[in-house]
This record gives C-alpha cells, sequence and structure tokens, in this order.
C-alpha cells in the first residue's frame, strides 16, 4: 500500500525518560508539521499502556518523536516490530548499539573512524581514582541531551562523590577545540554546524534560547569540513541506522585533520526550535514540514512485515 497524506501517523512523544521535556517538544512541532502536511496525526504521550494505546489508534505509520531511554534504545522499536507498524528513523539494532556510547565507539573503531580515547567504569568506582589522564569527562553510557555529564580538570580533587546516576559511566579524554556536528538525512551528510557556547554544551545550552549559537556551514577548512561529512556517513551506515541521524564531533583545529575525533551518533535528532538537525535540513532547501513528510515516507518503505501466521 502506497502511504499518501490521508493515512494517520500517531507521534509518539514524552515517555519516561529525562528527555521527556525535550521529547514533548519535538513530538508537538511534528505532529504540526505533518498536520499542516494534510495527515491524520494523533499526538500519543507514551506511558505504560502505549501496547494498548496503539492497538486503539491503529495507525498507519508511527513518527518516533521519543528521546532517551526507551525511546531511542531500541525499546520501542522492538514494539513496533511486533505490533508490525511502519516507524520512522533507525531500527532495533541500530538504536541500541547508537545508545550505548561504548558500543557505539567499537563500531567507530572497527569502521576506522578516529574517535576520543576512553574507558568504562562503574560510578561506584568514581571516587576512587583516574581511571585516565586528566582532563576527561564523565558520561552515562546511555543517557542523551547531555544529560549527567561532568567535566573534571586539571586542578584539585573534583571528582564527583556523589555521582546521580547507576551503573556504568564512560570516562573520556577531553578533546579541546570546536564543537562541529553533521546531520545524515536518507543516507546522505546534509552539511556541517559548528556550535559556539561559553560554558560546556549541556541541556541548557542545547534547548535554551540563547544557550548556543549554531554557525552553519561552519567556517572550517574544506579537508575538515569534507572529512566531517564522510565520517558522518560512514558512522550513519555502519552503526546501520537510517532516515535521520545526527554525529557530533570535537576538533582540536592544532593538530590538523588528526584532532578530528568523533563522539556520538544520535538516532533520534532534536526538532525543537533550536535543534541542529532541522536547522541543517532548512539550508539544504528541506523545510521542516518536507522533513517530517520524508521520514513518514521512508519509514514505510524499510519494515518488513513478516507474514501473520
Amino acid at each position: 500500500m502506497a502511504l499518501n497524506n490521508k493515512n494517520r501517523v500517531v507521534v509518539l512523544k514524552g515517555g519516561p525518560s529525562e528527555e521527556r521535556a525535550v521529547s514533548l517538544v519535538s513530538g508537538s512541532q511534528c505532529g504540526a508539521a505533518l498536520s499542516s502536511a494534510g495527515y491524520d496525526v494523533i499526538e500519543l504521550d507514551v506511558n505504560k499502556d502505549v501496547v494498548t494505546n496503539l492497538k486503539e489508534l491503529e495507525p498507519d505509520v508511527v513518527f518516533n518523536a521519543l528521546h532517551g531511554r526507551w525511546g531511542e534504545d531500541g525499546c520501542i522499536q522492538g514494539i513496533l516490530e511486533w505490533l508490525r507498524i511502519p516507524y520512522t528513523h533507525s531500527g532495533v539494532m541500530a538504536s541500541a548499539m547508537a545508545m550505548d556510547k561504548e558500543r557505539t565507539k567499537s563500531i567507530y573503531r572497527y569502521l576506522g573512524l578516529p574517535c576520543a580515547e576512553s574507558v568504562v567504569i562503574s560510578s561506584t568506582q568514581l571516587a576512587t581514582k583516574d581511571f585516565i589522564s586528566r582532563p576527561y569527562v564523565i558520561k552515562p553510557i546511555n543517557e542523551g541531551s547531555s544529560i549527567g555529564i561532568h567535566f573534571v580538570n586539571n586542578k584539585g580533587d573534583d571528582r564527583i562523590l556523589d555521582y546521580p546516576y547507576d551503573g556504568n559511566v564512560m570516562l573520556e579524554e577531553f578533546i579541546p577545540g570546536r564543537e562541529l556536528t553533521v546531520t545524515v538525512f536518507d543516507d546522505i551528510p546534509l552539511t556541517v554546524t559548528e556550535i559556539i557556547t561559553d560554558r560546556w554544551y549541556d541541556y541548557d545550552a542545547k534547548y535554551s534560547k540563547n544557550g548556543s549559537n549554531h554557525v552553519v556551514p561552519a567556517n572550517i577548512p574544506k579537508e575538515i569540513f569534507a572529512a566531517c561529512k564522510k565520517f558522518a556517513r560512514a558512522a550513519h551506515k555502519g552503526l546501520g541506522c537510517r532516515g535521520l541521524t545526527r554525529t557530533d564531533f570535537r576538533w582540536d583545529e592544532k593538530k590538523g585533520i588528526s584532532g578530528l575525533k568523533l563522539l556520538e551518533t544520535n538516532t533520534q535528532p532534536g526538532m525543537t526550535p533550536t535543534s541542529l538537525a532541522p536547522e541543517q535540513a532548512r539550508l539544504c532547501g528541506i523545510s521542516f514540514i518536507e522533513l517530517c513528510r520524508k521520514l513518514v515516507a521512508v519509514s514505510y518503505t524499510h519494515l518488513t512485515l513478516p507474514t501473520k501466521a
């Protein structure tokens, strides 16, 4: 069946993760865009009744606007596979791999992509010693939107004694220099953005109005610009992603091309008014409505439905 703008699209948003607030905004933005495109849109704030809700709503396709755990780690994707409902963005395996920062890096290394050195430890070990040389960054292994990130510098003993996240964390070498990012849409890298902020690019810097400035396209050497796009596409393809992703970099310009390092690949980029992926798409002539419409259209071609018993 060909998908058209008379089909029902259920936009999943909210959910139980720490990125709920961002997801609510992304979902509302995408819902409004798809409604403008003529689809029959229902926005669903996801909770434990999501399976029952989806069965009752009977969508032709689901637009996944969830962020963080449960929404971009393969969980909701698995539910949608079981329910045989086509959905946007990446599938189960790619979502699970990309959400786990260390597993993502294992794919990067296998592909020969340059990434920051790191080690994974239990959060209970943070107070014992430095496991890598300072300066370094503490990151939860499976959170997004810079939640739980802490910078440990060279001055004083400022390791986290009461780090708020249980389980494993990643300690990643700090790469000085410039923050860069590339959106890949339908396997095509769009452009490079440089993110400028007067502090660490944390949750507030990402989502607060005037929290950061975006230079797009980034004013960087052609060699670095091309490498960012090449590496982002390789990461997208290597992780098995589809639809829309965003890969983040740090670049130490003093080291030239050798100073460019991949940090992570986000399979559910933000779709808020301050988000980077829609901004890059707009620069490339893709309106927000068209971006959402194309994600829905692509989703329908990627799901292979098994024969019902």
